[in-house]
């Protein structure tokens, strides 16, 4: 793990969650960053969604430090945008930079008020132990529900040098990003201008984030930002910049079947690939109502392998396509051809969707071109524990 040069990382307890455990962690970058960012597509966004959205075009798309808060979701409350502003001009102030080069983001619990002192009374110390060292840090203190923390990592060697690529994210529950409750932090020491990286992560998010779901609900605080502080040296040349977008893209690939992964409650992976419609807008629509069914995800749960889910759950999709022409595969194994049953071994079948991980294939015969993957999780018992009693 070659973390990219030029950031630092904190993390620390504040009294935010109710138990001691680390909920506010702070990315600063030696070097002002170049920035683009995605955030939620739901109408009900949070206080620093907002002042996100704010900074980013006030400062002209550059970052100096992102102040993350696990716990309380600042959204919905009374204070909400008072308290994101006052602690990104505290964070600003000690740290010598311009508020508008503070981007805040928070995840936790909606419509709960957040007291802004417990975060700018432990400002101190967090900044304090600052260090190269402590990405895996942050990675764990914005977890919420999430089992395990979630990075990645990638390199790319160019003529006038290396560069490196690193993410973090958090996410398990709440999670359909149309842009989980996610949050995605992407770092890299690249020479990139701020507008070559929101093309980026435009493309990148189409192939990542926007394709996954655990339930089927955007969040209210749904944010990806991308930072190039450019600490490498290295200013790749327009050929060697679409190798750098494709390992920025592969690491929030990983970010994101991660995230999949560890969905709450969930014990399996499902990668889900469409191909043959009539365009790739109209295949992730049908990926995204497969994965989004329940009666699928239950059926995965079980190792039931019960195609007609399928078919029916692309039917919801909104999707024009013939089911006569179309044929479904769990685990490799052909179960419905051209609309109707094909003969399988069922035991056999049932014994590989017992397996961590689970492939679906829809392909429709044709002349199609449109082609998709997406993934999901199954919905087990877990789930509903989880969120029966998330808030209390």
């Amino acid at each position: 793990m070659n973390l990219p040069l030029g950031y630092a990382y904190a993390a620390t307890y504040a009294g935010i969650r109710a138990v001691e455990r680390d909920d506010l962690a702070l990315i600063v970058t030696g070097l002002p960053a170049a920035a683009a960012a995605v955030f939620t597509q739901n109408r009900v966004q949070a206080a620093p969604v907002r002042l996100c959205k704010r900074n980013l075009k006030l400062s002209r798309s550059l970052v100096g430090a992102i102040l993350v808060n696990a716990g309380n979701a600042n959204c919905a409350t009374r204070t909400g945008d008072a308290v994101a502003l006052s602690t990104s001009k505290a964070v600003a102030k000690l740290l010598k930079l311009p508020p508008v080069q503070v981007l805040p983001a928070s995840t936790g619990v909606i419509g709960v008020e957040l007291e802004a002192a417990k975060i700018t009374r432990s400002l101190p110390k967090l900044i304090e132990g600052l260090g190269t060292e402590r990405f895996d840090d942050v990675a764990r203190a914005i977890m919420t529900t999430d089992l395990v923390p979630k990075t990645a990592f990638a390199e790319v060697k160019m003529r006038r040098g290396t560069v490196r690529v690193a993410g973090m994210t958090k996410g398990s529950g709440m999670i359909q990003p149309n842009m989980a409750t996610t949050l995605g932090f992407v770092l890299t020491d690249a020479v990139i201008p701020p507008a070559a990286l929101r093309a980026m992560i435009k493309r990148g998010v189409e192939r990542s984030y926007n394709r996954i779901s655990v339930d089927g609900d955007t969040s209210t605080n749904d944010t990806l930002v991308l930072l190039a502080n450019g600490a490498s040296g290295v200013r790749p040349d327009p050929k060697e910049l679409a190798k750098v977008e494709e390992a920025i893209t592969g690491v929030m690939q990983s970010l994101a079947k991660a995230i999949a992964k560890d969905g709450e409650g969930a014990s399996k992976l499902v990668t889900i690939d469409v191909s043959g419609a009539g365009n790739n807008e109209a295949a992730a629509k049908l990926a995204r109502a497969i994965a989004n069914s329940p009666l699928v995800k239950t059926a995965i749960a079980g190792s039931d392998p019960n195609w007609g889910r399928i078919l029916s759950a692309a039917g919801n999709a909104g999707v024009a396509f013939d089911p006569r022409k179309t044929d479904i595969f769990m685990q490799g194994i052909a179960v419905c051809k051209a609309g109707l049953a094909a003969p399988f071994p069922e035991a056999e079948l049932k014994k590989k969707l017992d397996a961590a991980e689970c492939e679906i294939r829809f392909a429709i015969r044709g002349k199609g071109k449109g082609e998709a993957r997406f993934w999901t999780c199954d919905f087990t018992e877990g789930y509903i524990r989880i969120n029966a009693s998330y808030r209390t």
